[in-house]
């Protein structure tokens, strides 16, 4: 009996080829993958999107911003561990929490397609900082922001790097108007917002876990920035 069970079974999956299934998974219509196929594709990162993380998204007369890489996670865990470099962006890091703020921001980049850029000389490929246009959560509004490696200081990188940054914010990302959160003895950071020509707009207040410290909002809209941007040049970066 068992020899004759076993040849009817073979002769039945013989007329059906491939028609072996776990019953736990029937056989699906075409409708149903369609369906399927849909699904799939929307949670799919686009072709656009994943050509800007494959080149770099911007260029300057010194320097490529594109967004962030595994590669850049050394020089990022040496700027967060700096308490100098630290002191006005929530303080220096260890290297476990300096890993997942990059995860965050390569994360933004994932799930919006808009986080602060990575800095490279391009002379050198060398990592020199994060800048850009960002908007987190609870957040007083959109932002160029920008932390240097404290030996890329002094060099007019911010400047420079931002500059082209509210170019995209105000052109590409469609923003009509750009903030920056300084704090109130970040010297550097206001001579920077002040070159971009920023003004200062009064205090504001950031999320949790930094709501309590004190923060000056600087900014400008889109027809300001266009204004300036006529009379901004590259010694300005100086």
């Amino acid at each position: 009996m068992a020899t004759g069970e076993t040849a009817r079974c073979s002769r039945r999956w013989r007329r059906r080829p491939g028609a072996w299934r776990d019953a736990s998974h029937p056989r699906k219509g075409k409708k149903a993958q369609r369906q399927e196929s849909k699904k799939v594709k929307s949670v799919s990162l686009s072709d656009d999107f994943q050509s800007r993380l494959q080149s770099p998204a911007l260029t300057t007369a010194r320097l490529i911003l594109r967004p962030p890489a595994l590669s850049d996670f050394p020089r990022w865990a040496e700027m967060m561990a700096d308490a100098e470099v630290a002191r006005h962006i929530g303080g220096a890091q260890p290297p476990a929490v300096a890993w997942r703020a990059l995860m965050s921001m390569a994360g933004a980049w994932a799930l919006t397609g808009v986080a602060m850029f990575s800095a490279l000389e391009r002379a050198t490929g060398r990592w020199v900082g994060r800048i850009g246009p960002w908007h987190p959560y609870g957040w007083p509004g959109a932002e160029v922001g920008w932390a240097l490696h404290r030996d890329a200081w002094g060099r007019g990188y911010a400047t420079e790097a931002a500059a082209a940054c509210l170019d995209y914010a105000f052109d590409t990302l469609g923003w009509d108007e750009v903030i920056h959160c300084i704090a109130p003895d970040n010297l550097a950071s206001q001579r920077v917002a002040e070159r971009l020509g920023a003004r200062r707009r009064g205090m504001g207040r950031l999320p949790e876990p930094y709501h309590q410290e004190p923060v000056e909002i600087w900014g400008q809209s889109r027809a300001e920035w266009r204004l300036h941007r006529q009379r901004f040049s590259p010694s300005d970066s100086a």
